[in-house]
């Protein structure tokens, strides 16, 4: 089954700012982006998305049909975290999650692998039952990473390996 991931354009966050499922708006303009990753993609898929307004204004724009949202491709939950400049984290906080994100959740957050889980759980309940078309997946670099490492067999302590950037398309197949 071919799968496209695709994760969201620039938002609006100040670089260097905390905000995983803080609900953000996308950095106008960005149209001419929206059309290149339209150019990228198969007109007749089946298009999920992030319920976030900046992975769903993009998935109805890629779209030719309905989209569909599923709350297990939001990205991770940084809980007190969120909207805060990552260099104003008290260290205390911070310094243990630096040392293992995978396992260690950000107060009142996730840790990695709660998103991990809830991607996987994603692919394997949601996925297989659409196999007649090619899937677009609209998310974020947290959530393209995990199914990257889950598709690889990459450890999670090396997710970063996988670049993400802002508007990027990456085919794969499952």
């Amino acid at each position: 089954m071919e799968v496209y991931l695709v994760r969201h354009t620039e938002t609006v966050c100040e670089k260097g700012v905390c905000y995983g499922q803080s609900d953000v708006a996308l950095l106008e303009p960005y149209w001419e982006q929206f059309d290149v990753i339209k150019s990228q993609i198969p007109h007749e898929a089946t298009v999920y998305s992030s319920p976030l307004i900046r992975c769903v204004e993009l998935a109805r724009y890629v779209s030719e049909t309905s989209i569909i949202t599923d709350s297990r491709l939001m990205e991770m939950d940084f809980g007190d975290w969120e909207m805060t400049n990552w260099d104003l984290i008290p260290s205390d906080d911070f310094t243990p999650w630096m040392n293992d994100f995978v396992n260690v959740r950000v107060p009142n957050g996730e840790a990695f692998t709660d998103v991990f889980d809830r991607v996987v759980d994603f692919l394997e309940n949601e996925l297989e039952r659409n196999t007649s078309k090619p899937i677009v997946i609209v998310a974020h670099a947290g959530v393209i990473r995990s199914i990257l490492c889950k598709i690889s067999e990459l450890p999670l302590k090396d997710a970063f390996q996988n670049k993400v950037d802002f508007g990027s398309v990456l085919k794969i197949e499952l």
